[in-house]
Order: C-alpha cells, then structure tokens, then sequence
C-alpha cells in the first residue's frame, strides 16, 4: 500500500486524560468498568487529541510553505470551508462554514491552504469571535495583501443542548481588513459568498 495514515498521540498526555476521564464517568455515577465504557477513557483521550492538534500547528508556517509570486490583484474567495471546533465555555462542539476572501499584493496562496488555516485555529477551545480574528490576522501578516475578509456561521451545541435550548440558531461573526473595511468591496464579497454560482 502506497499510503498510510498513521496516527500518532503523547503518551503521557494519552495516560493523564484516560485516567481524569475514567474518574469523570465514576463520578457521573456510572460504571468505567462496564463493557460499553471500558475503553471510552481512551477513546475520548484521544479524539480530545485529534479535536485540540491545532495548538501544535502554525497557520503562518502553512501559508509561508505555499506562498508564490503573482501578478493577480483581484478577489480570491474560498468559500464554505467545513469548521468543527470546541465551545471554550462547555468544551461542547460548534460547527459551520468559513468563508475568507483576500486581494493579493504581489502573493498568492494555495488554496488549500486557506482551508487548513480554519483547521489549525478551530482545533483548540474556541470562541467564534476570537476564531475568526485569528484567521484574519493569519493571512493578513503571511501573505500582506491588500485586504482580507473572513465571516463564520456556525450553530454551538452549547446553546442548542442545553441553557436556552434553540435548536435553529446560527451565529455569525466577520472581520475584515485592509480594502474589505470599504463598503463596495465588502458588499461583493458578501454577494459572492451567497451566491448560487455553480448550480449546486
């Protein structure tokens, strides 16, 4: 077989959360013993792991590792961006779409790359405000363009499982910068983001 993933976790850190989850499920008044829970302390170790490795990844190294010389001076969006990320507050997951446009300056980034910069961010304990900020800046001081729009609409399980309990909210946060802080140049961006273009 040519490819492989292969996953990798600390050992001491796989340890340290089997054993506080363990006393976690004891402490719900339930059995960690019990066939069903025996090894959901490893389990949740490790997708906690998996849901946090952002903290282990730089976005600017991303965006450095794909940035080329281009000519191009008009708007790049990348649209619908899937973000799944972890309320700070309850650690109880929001998920939603990111949509980021910039006007290069002189550089261009792989595509993908915008992608993964929602990834590195929205894998730690978040806040939607602070996440979309974070992107923003991330491409602002890697690639220098000439403006840089992001907004996010995102449901949190933390307002729909429990608290209030709505089931059909959706937040959205934006931030822009540079030629995006002019109200022509945004209303373009929104207009695309919402656009049916493809026919999907």
């Amino acid at each position: 077989m040519a490819y492989k993933k292969i996953e990798s976790y600390d050992d001491k850190v796989t340890s340290g959360l089997i054993e506080n989850y363990r006393s976690s499920i004891e402490l719900l008044g339930e059995d960690p013993e019990r066939e069903g829970l025996l090894k959901t302390p490893e389990r949740l170790a490790k997708a906690m792991q998996y849901m946090t490795v952002g903290y282990q990844q730089d976005a600017k190294a991303i965006l450095e590792g794909a940035r080329f010389t281009e000519s191009y001076s008009e708007m790049v969006i990348v649209k619908d961006i899937e973000l799944y990320s972890l309320c700070e507050h309850h650690m109880l997951p929001f998920f939603g779409k990111a949509h980021i446009a910039y006007i290069p300056n002189g550089y261009i980034t792989g595509l993908s790359k915008l992608a993964r910069v929602v990834d590195v961010f929205s894998r730690r304990l978040q806040v939607q405000e602070r996440l979309t900020h974070q992107i923003l800046d991330a491409i602002q001081e890697t690639l220098q363009p000439l403006g840089v729009g992001v907004v996010i609409e995102a449901q949190h399980l933390c307002m729909m499982m429990r608290g209030v309990q709505k089931q059909n909210s959706t937040t959205t946060t934006s931030a822009f910068s540079g030629q995006f802080e002019d109200g022509r140049t945004r209303s373009e961006f929104v207009r695309l983001i919402s656009a049916n273009l493809i026919g999907k």
